[in-house]
């Protein structure tokens, strides 16, 4: 599986768009998942479309079928799933700079069954997003962009992001889950955050703690420089479920639970210093699982 994930939020409207798609691999004929979550309204639309081609080195993907059709890129996404489309311009690119993944020494690591990478902490979207009779213009919005991919999703994983913390210009993603090799298991969780131009990562080997109930999500890590701490409520009104896929069963389940506009609490200290302090109103907070 090689999944792509968008996720767009308008501070002034209080609205969030949640956009993703995967590539899945088939011995029978490769397919893809694709979904559309709107908030506020609970909406999600999705569709499993036989057919996809992704280019890893230009983060493309592109599907088409009578009920949805992907087609993204660097720049664009343009997006129909059911009676729900959107049309997205990106701009003013904060793209990832270092040298390893989102996972750190775990992106080179083979044959493990999920990797993560958030390859875009910043940007605008400005287009059009519309479900039924509902048609959203957004101007400028904030946008954040990452991508996974390996055997599948885990047996269990946790995961959030946020980027709306008033004037700052700060985004944080965190991801989770029980990482496999082979007969190995264990739960790993690493943490990116961005605070204007500066990167701060953390993962494994570094003590990292993370844990989820689905109403709340806490993240503890730490390096003798940094100190990240995350603390995540869910959105009084429940997640949204979207789809997961099961690459060798052709078909996609809803296990997967994500609160579109959650609240979450960032701190950051380095040498024990605190340099950020705040909290955003419209994080995307995740916990999801799937069958043995």
């Amino acid at each position: 599986m090689e999944g792509w994930f968008w996720r767009i939020s308008d501070a002034a409207t209080g609205r969030v768009v949640v956009a993703l798609c995967s590539a899945n691999r088939d011995p029978g004929g490769d397919w893809a998942t694709a979904a559309i979550a709107l908030h506020p309204g609970g909406m999600v639309r999705s569709a499993a479309i036989d057919g996809v081609t992704a280019d890893r080195n230009r983060l493309a993907v592109r599907a088409a079928a009578d009920n949805a059709c992907v087609d993204a890129s660097m720049g664009r996404l343009d997006m129909k799933v059911r009676d729900a489309g959107l049309d997205l311009v990106f701009s003013d690119t904060r793209l990832w700079p270092k040298a390893f993944g989102g996972g750190g020494v775990f992106s080179c690591v083979p044959f493990l069954n999920q990797y993560w990478h958030p390859y875009r902490l910043g940007g605008t979207a400005s287009g059009t997003v519309c479900v039924g009779q509902q048609h959203w213009e957004f101007t400028d919005a904030t946008l954040y962009c990452e991508r996974n991919w390996g055997a599948g999703f885990p047996e269990r994983w946790w995961w959030g992001q946020a980027h709306d913390f008033g004037a700052a210009d700060v985004c944080v993603a965190f991801s989770g889950g029980i990482l496999a090799l082979g007969p190995l298991n264990r739960a790993v969780t690493g943490v990116v955050v961005r605070l204007g131009d500066r990167i701060i990562r953390i993962t494994p080997p570094a003590p990292v703690s993370g844990a989820a109930d689905g109403t709340q999500w806490r993240v503890h890590a730490r390096t003798p420089r940094y100190q990240i701490d995350v603390d995540g409520h869910g959105a009084d009104e429940g997640p949204h479920v979207l789809p997961v896929p099961l690459p060798a069963l052709h078909r996609n389940i809803d296990a997967d639970f994500e609160h579109l506009a959650g609240r979450l609490h960032l701190r950051v200290r380095e040498w024990g210093r605190p340099i950020f302090d705040g909290t955003s109103p419209l994080a995307g907070l995740e916990i999801g699982s799937r069958p043995r």
